[in-house]
């Protein structure tokens, strides 16, 4: 008999773009709002409460030729 086990699961990727266009590069109160929305989507997600600090890399932040990106991935098991 076999000795192993099987999963599937779904990967969901949260993003929030703000518009980062060169010459002048993104403004800093968009990224705020967006970083603000973000944080408050991971912590309803993970029942994060307000006053405890989210770990280091709960966030990430992308940077591409005209925009920034910011998100957070969770998986749900589908089995």
């Amino acid at each position: 008999m076999a000795d192993f086990t099987s999963e599937t699961v779904t990967r969901t990727i949260r993003r929030w773009r703000v518009p980062a266009a060169e010459p002048w590069g993104a403004a800093a109160d968009e990224i705020g709002k967006a970083w603000a929305v973000a944080e408050r989507a991971y912590r309803d997600h993970h029942q994060v409460p307000d006053g405890k600090p989210l770990h280091g890399d709960a966030l990430r932040f992308h940077v591409t030729d005209d925009q920034i990106v910011i998100s957070f991935e969770h998986e749900t098991p589908t089995n």
